[in-house]
């Protein structure tokens, strides 16, 4: 195939993630994994980027229709919700560090307690076992059970089978084999990264594996050889000094991926601008997650949302909900909106989806 410029990795970048909407099962295998986040700034992430890829999608969604989809609720690169086969390939997972005596004994007493109960809520386990507080990794407190549950459910000792109101019930967690071949376990998780944030630059590919050894601990020693295992498999190029890498047997270069006339808010961390690094090289200017960053140093917002236009990020939203209306504060990277009478009208729709996909109004 013709070498792919750096206009055709963008246009390929964004075409092949903002796939036609289809249905919720659908989009979550063609994605191979959502990241999730709790912020609601006007809604969940992993539900802001679901409403892109799913026909008639609402928020909150994904929840209510959790305990029937064949997807689980787990630590990938970054938290979120994979399919089951994917999750399989993590586990058995061992973590970095065992857990002495005292812990182990308690978490197999409320894995004992779990089995017996079928689901259980972290009230009912704390009510139980009295386990107390402990200090969280925000340095506050919080409840001794539900960090052991939290723990439990990474060693992959229980599961989550739903929430209620946004808090975990957890289930026992059937065990399955270790992988026969972890190389090629390990290579199909990297697959499966491939898949979602493609194209990628050298130095995110690396990046992303390192995250994998987040979901995949056991093999975080063969690290260097899986990447490099990846490397050498995948197809790639190089331009401007950067090497790229994307899946096999996709073309950059088609003339397929056009960019379309809609304009679209996208979540923080939307396969198509999660990549930080590549998005300085597609669009020149620097985005930032400033939810974490203390008000009077944040540059565009708690939660602002990347604006695509057609093939360009110009800009970016911060959208709340207040007394049941929907209001926008809309960024321009160059100051000022497009005066193009195509993005007034694509906007004004984006809007009125975001108003449907909340629930707002008649």
């Amino acid at each position: 195939m013709p070498t792919p410029t750096l206009v055709d990795l963008r246009r390929y970048a964004i075409a092949r993630t903002l796939f036609k909407p289809t249905t919720l099962p659908q989009a979550i295998r063609k994605l191979g994994f959502v990241q999730a986040d709790p912020i609601r700034a006007p809604a969940r992430a992993q539900d802001l980027t679901l409403r892109h890829r799913v026909l008639d999608y609402c928020a909150g969604d994904l929840e209510r229709r959790y305990p029937r989809l064949a997807i689980e609720e787990d630590f990938f690169v970054n938290y979120g919700f994979v399919p089951h086969a994917t999750h399989k390939l993590m586990h058995p997972r061992t973590p970095r560090a065992d857990w002495p005596k005292a812990r182990s004994s308690q978490a197999h007493a409320v894995l004992e307690f779990v089995r017996a109960h079928g689901v259980v809520h972290p009230r009912e386990v704390d009510a139980h076992f009295a386990h107390g507080k402990a200090r969280n990794w925000f340095g506050g407190s919080s409840n001794a059970s539900t960090q052991l549950l939290d723990e439990m459910h990474y060693r992959g000792l229980v599961r989550i089978a739903r929430r209620e109101g946004g808090v975990r019930l957890y289930a026992a967690r059937e065990e399955n084999p270790a992988a026969p071949d972890p190389a090629a376990a390990f290579d199909a998780l990297i697959d499966v990264v491939v898949h979602k944030y493609a194209p990628l630059p050298a130095a995110s590919l690396g990046q992303l594996v390192s995250h994998l050894q987040g979901g995949a601990p056991q093999w975080r020693l063969d690290r260097n050889a899986a990447l490099q295992r990846a490397k050498a498999r995948l197809p790639n190029t190089r331009i401007d000094g950067a090497e790229w890498f994307w899946p096999e047997s996709e073309n950059p270069g088609s003339k397929r991926h056009g960019p379309d006339d809609a304009v679209r808010l996208l979540a923080p961390f939307d396969p198509v601008v999660w990549d930080r690094r590549r998005f300085e090289h597609f669009w020149g200017w620097a985005y930032r997650f400033e939810a974490y960053t203390p008000a009077p140093k944040r540059v565009r917002g708690y939660y602002a949302l990347p604006l695509l236009w057609r093939e360009q990020v110009i800009g970016w939203g911060n959208l709340s909900v207040l007394q049941g209306e929907l209001t926008s504060d809309i960024g321009y990277q160059s100051g000022r909106a497009p005066r193009d009478k195509a993005f007034r009208l694509g906007l004004d729709d984006e809007l009125e989806r975001m108003r449907t996909f909340l629930k707002l109004g008649g």
